[in-house]
């Protein structure tokens, strides 16, 4: 569906950590606009002075870059549009603003707080909407002069047209909304600062937005926004309404809406326990969208190729962390040995690491690496699990030691010991082969036979391919640990 004409844009608002839902968002948008050939805006939405923040908005930014999503236009890049923040195109709204109030599209309410109160609870009283009731809507020129007289100041409001609005959303079909539902809206706070009502539909329409992909929370303000892209366009300020459509919520814990709020949306969670930007990514492209309905393991190539929104699911998605780290753990087999190493060095060093920078052998990370990748979910795992390799002595916990060493444990590990100094260290079999032995002489399969010598030499009851572990390790240094933990046992 190459389409060069579609313009998509993301537009968060920089405060906080960007959360899971935003990402998914950026990548539907991202996704439809490489599929289609279109052009990707991203533009920052920071009108709220006392939330947004230059540290979540250069935050943003990383994120972006960590995740893979390149922007054609927008901060750091440039385009025609310029500039791409809001907090710097505030004379354009203030002319824009005007120019509705110019043309009868808008015009200033005086109504108080208490007022408004007061006249919404008696609609609900009657049973009719709460929402704004055109109080304002006509005044003469006397009862302007008389509210100012007053002291009163005034925002401003857009005057929505009295007839019904149908559009076709582009994940749910046709939707109608009846005029009495829509109610003016505020669109200038008092103090002359624009809201999101305003600056929102205007940097669409300036930016020439061919198609607005958004939360289905904003699906309510969207009959707003069309009347508004109408009267932008009678003033010449837009060329068309742009096509509209709402994704799913995605819900957290309790079937509840996943908001900032929740502990597991921040993305900044998942990139610091090493979640891989393409398993992440796939992930939440399954929270509305399928690849195919037998298939989710895939790469973004394969998504871009793939995307349209029609096929996009219009019902609340899930987030369900255990499979957010299963997809994870197949992206993390599927890559390539040397760029597994690589991608796992942040976890090797400190402030992760729990062993001295000099005793980080180069030799003994790449030789256990192969046997590493098959067995984590996240990178940041990596960790515990190698630590045995650079500490002087294995980390083993009471609860570890208690469960491993059983009555008969000495026994056994001295057998082991015997049979492994005389094994073949080349091979891993070799060293199964003795461990399997060390455990029939002791009546124990081989399940039984190796807990105690993994306690011993690794500190955990579960880890790393044993044999794999103790060939890396060497034959001098797992035999010093046995030793060590027959000591502990005779203690």
């Amino acid at each position: 569906m190459a389409n060069a004409n579609v313009r998509v844009r993301f537009c968060p608002s920089p405060t906080g950590n960007p959360h899971v839902g935003l990402v998914r968002t950026a990548l539907f948008n991202w996704a439809f606009a490489r599929h289609t050939g279109g052009t990707y805006v991203f533009r920052i939405e920071d009108t709220d002075v006392a939330r947004d923040s230059e540290e979540s908005y250069l935050q943003l930014l990383d994120s972006l870059r960590w995740l893979g999503f390149d922007w054609d236009e927008g901060p750091e890049v440039g385009g025609p549009h310029m500039p791409y923040r809001q907090s710097q195109r505030m004379d354009i709204y203030q002319d824009v603003a005007r120019k509705l109030l110019d043309g009868g599209y808008a015009y200033h309410c005086y109504c108080t707080t208490e007022e408004l109160d007061a006249r919404r609870d008696a609609a609900r009283a009657a049973g009719k909407p709460s929402g704004y009731d055109g109080h304002c809507r006509e005044l003469s020129a006397e009862q302007v002069a008389a509210y100012e007289a007053e002291g009163r100041t005034s925002i401003v409001r857009f005057r929505m047209p009295d007839e019904t609005i149908t559009f076709t959303d582009l994940v749910r079909g046709e939707l109608t909304f009846t005029p009495e539902n829509v109610p003016d809206y505020g669109i200038v706070r008092a103090n002359g600062a624009p809201l999101y009502t305003l600056v929102n539909p205007v940097d669409d329409a300036m930016m020439e937005i061919t198609h607005v992909l958004r939360g289905e929370d904003l699906l309510s303000s969207t009959p707003r926004q069309i009347a508004l892209y109408k009267a932008l366009i009678e003033l010449g300020i837009a060329k068309d309404v742009p096509q509209f459509g709402h994704l799913p919520y995605v819900m957290g814990e309790g079937n509840k809406k996943l908001s900032k709020r929740d502990p597991q949306s921040a993305l900044n969670l998942y990139r610091e326990r090493g979640f891989l930007p393409e398993g992440l990514l796939n992930y939440l492209s399954l929270l509305g969208w399928s690849l195919a309905a037998d298939r989710d393991i895939f790469g973004i190539e394969e998504m871009v190729a793939a995307f349209d929104i029609a096929d996009v699911n219009p019902n609340p998605a899930r987030f369900d962390l255990k499979k957010a780290e299963s997809i994870n753990a197949d992206h993390i087999r599927l890559l390539d040995v040397k760029d597994f190493t690589e991608r796992c060095r942040p976890w090797l060093s400190a402030p992760h690491a729990t062993w001295a920078p000099e005793d980080f052998d180069e030799a003994k990370w790449e030789a256990i690496a192969p046997h590493a990748q098959t067995r984590l979910k996240v990178l940041s795992e990596i960790t515990d699990n190698v630590d045995f390799l650079f500490l002087p002595e294995p980390v083993s916990d009471e609860a570890s030691w208690t469960k491993a060493m059983k009555e008969g444990s000495d026994a056994l590990l001295r057998t082991a010991r015997e049979k492994l100094q005389a094994a073949d260290w080349t091979s891993p079999e070799s060293l199964k082969e003795a461990v399997l032995a060390a455990g029939e002489a002791h009546g124990l399969k081989l399940g039984k036979a190796q807990a105690p010598v993994r306690v011993a030499v690794t500190g955990r009851t579960v880890g790393l391919p044993l044999f794999e572990s103790l060939q890396v390790l060497g034959q001098e240094k797992t035999l010093a640990r046995i030793d060590a933990a027959l000591a502990k046992l005779a203690a």
